[in-house]
């Protein structure tokens, strides 16, 4: 049911998408022509300085590259996610990035907007009469190499993008060589809820987990079909997964209620995680570096050590732009 590891690193080469910018801005400083991911073309100035993140992407990109957004909506409130060390703290707060407030985001003056496409592409033309608007859909791990670089050459610094995803994938086969072969421990990634939406093999973080072996008790998309699907409790023990992540949203925990919940694999040998944002939004590379060090240990707890959140982040963002 889960993706093979072969698999994975097939799909993450292949998944250096083509993309397209216009790479003449670098030399003459005119307008930057970017295809998105709704295949819409956006004009844009030269090396945009003022990024709006609507979701984390973009603030992930940034702050790895030494660049402060100036805006950026959040998952839960008043939680400043720790993978990006809390920085989201000296941006404007612009909302929910389910419903980010664009009176707020027009106040900060943005060069561009970066936003996920599911929450903000119904309002585009909003959106692209304050700044230029770019949207990604930011679900699944093959997007990952293709948003990491396009956003990189947009802020200016494309050799970044090639050492980000080149990095990654020598991360992935380093710590897939430690991982223990003939291991496949049952998992399920989840958003807390009676009904709890789980997600599919191909969504970013359950392709690392998978990678490292873990078998996905929801199994691959259907063709045409979302990333994740609701998983009635019954179903999940039928299918009894070993492990479990759950995002953390806050204390409302239904499915705790719930009295199959206790009969469950996972939470009999209390091995279930409520894990951060980088395990929503995994597109990243400070995301998608913390969730394969975090997988790696809450799958083979004796092979891979504990992972602190912050240090891995501190490896990414720059001193400079930490203490600015």
């Amino acid at each position: 049911m889960g993706m093979n590891r072969r698999s994975f690193l097939k799909t993450s080469i292949v998944g250096m998408a083509v993309f397209s910018v216009n790479r003449s801005f670098a030399a003459d400083g005119k307008p930057i022509q970017i295809t998105d991911e709704r295949n819409v073309s956006v004009t844009l100035p030269a090396m945009p300085k003022r990024i709006a993140s609507i979701s984390y992407l973009a603030a992930d990109v940034a702050l790895t590259l030494g660049i402060m957004p100036v805006a950026v909506t959040y998952m839960t409130p008043g939680r400043e996610p720790e993978f990006l060390l809390g920085l989201t703290k000296k941006m404007t707060s612009v909302g929910q990035r389910a419903k980010p407030n664009l009176e707020l985001l027009s106040q900060v003056r943005p060069d561009v907007i970066v936003a996920m496409r599911r929450y903000t592409e119904a309002h585009a033309e909003q959106f692209a009469k304050i700044a230029p608007y770019i949207a990604y859909n930011m679900e699944l791990l093959e997007e990952s190499y293709h948003e990491v670089a396009q956003l990189t050459e947009l802020f200016g610094q494309p050799q970044r993008g090639t050492e980000l995803n080149n990095a990654f994938r020598e991360e992935m086969k380093d710590i897939l060589a430690k991982a223990p072969n003939g291991s496949h421990p049952r998992y399920q990634i989840m958003w807390a809820g009676d009904t709890p939406f789980s997600f599919h093999t191909e969504n970013t973080a359950a392709s690392i987990v998978s990678a490292l072996g873990g078998n996905n008790i929801v199994g691959p998309m259907s063709k045409g079909g979302r990333f994740g699907e609701e998983l009635s409790l019954e179903t999940m023990l039928e299918r009894d997964p070993e492990v479990i992540f759950v995002y953390d949203s806050g204390p409302d925990r239904p499915h705790e209620n719930n009295p199959i919940w206790p009969m469950l694999s996972a939470v009999k040998n209390k091995r279930v995680f409520y894990v951060g944002d980088h395990w929503v939004e995994s597109n990243g590379p400070i995301a998608r570096s913390v969730v394969l060090r975090e997988a790696a240990h809450y799958l083979y707890p004796n092979h891979f050590p504990k992972v602190d959140v912050k240090n891995e982040a501190g490896k990414f963002i720059p001193a400079s732009i930490r203490s600015a």
